[in-house]
């Protein structure tokens, strides 16, 4: 049976109670959203449109920077070496991976993270500074991180300042921006592979002992990882190296 006032289907109703029940019912509202675009007027309007395009820009390459100018390159790669020296494929999976190294940077770039918040946003916000100043304020503390982890190993440095065809620079100050993050992007990713290769080193030298086992008892068609692994695994736990390579991770950055 229908109801005659909603046409729903009830077993028994009365059809007063059907109205009243029905009238309860609201459709849902949703909101009208309009945009207008006009012609701007004067500069002004003309340089708040700018503002705004170019902050819309920045929060869209916000993962991207927070990647390339911290510490989370370096900690991905390294955690994926040591993935790839201990043979596992699918454990951990890659999304821990990159949570682990996110949060590890977090624990790293929060006192430069808090300068960037109190220098930089938080009096943009209180109307104190222009977008200009919060800027040049923001982009300061994340400098000195970037000067402070190439330190002496100019050699990235040197070779990018030459294509740029800048003179050698005589103090930081001298490095602009665009030359920096390319200079400490490369400097991190040699840094992460000279880190990987040593990692490698003692689970190869596993692999090599069973694989020539393993031929001396002429057992050549099974494969060597599956046996190498377990061996590689309990040494890993016995050292502590999730502890090892954690704290030496640290002390790479904050030396």
């Amino acid at each position: 049976m229908r109801c005659p006032a909603c046409c729903c289907s009830v077993r028994h109703f009365s059809k007063r109670f059907c109205r009243r029940y029905c009238s309860d019912v609201r459709p849902a509202e949703i909101p009208n959203v309009s945009i207008q675009i006009t012609e701007p007027r004067s500069g002004q309007e003309v340089a708040f449109s700018v503002r705004l395009l170019v902050i819309l820009t920045v929060l869209t390459l916000a993962p991207s920077l927070l990647i390339l100018v911290t510490c989370f390159l370096r900690f991905s790669i390294v955690l994926d070496f040591i993935k790839r020296a201990l043979s596992l494929q699918q454990v951990p999976p890659t999304a821990v991976l990159n949570g682990i190294a996110f949060f590890m940077t977090l624990f790293i770039m929060w006192p430069t993270f808090s300068q960037i918040y109190n220098n930089s946003f938080k009096p943009l916000s209180d109307g104190e500074i222009e977008i200009e100043t919060a800027i040049r304020n923001a982009e300061e503390p994340v400098r000195v991180f970037m000067e402070r982890q190439i330190g002496r190993d100019t050699s990235s440095l040197n070779m990018f300042m030459g294509m740029a065809k800048l003179p050698k620079p005589s103090n930081w100050s001298d490095v602009p921006t665009y030359v920096l993050i390319p200079s400490y992007i490369l400097h991190e990713l040699t840094v992460a592979f000279k880190i990987g290769v040593i990692l490698y080193i003692p689970f190869i030298i596993i692999d090599m002992v069973v694989a020539s086992i393993l031929m001396s008892m002429g057992m050549m068609m099974l494969p060597p990882v599956q046996i190498s692994m377990p061996f590689k695994l309990m040494l890993f736990v016995l050292v502590d190296g999730w502890g090892l390579l954690t704290t030496q991770l640290f002390n790479s950055v904050l030396r």
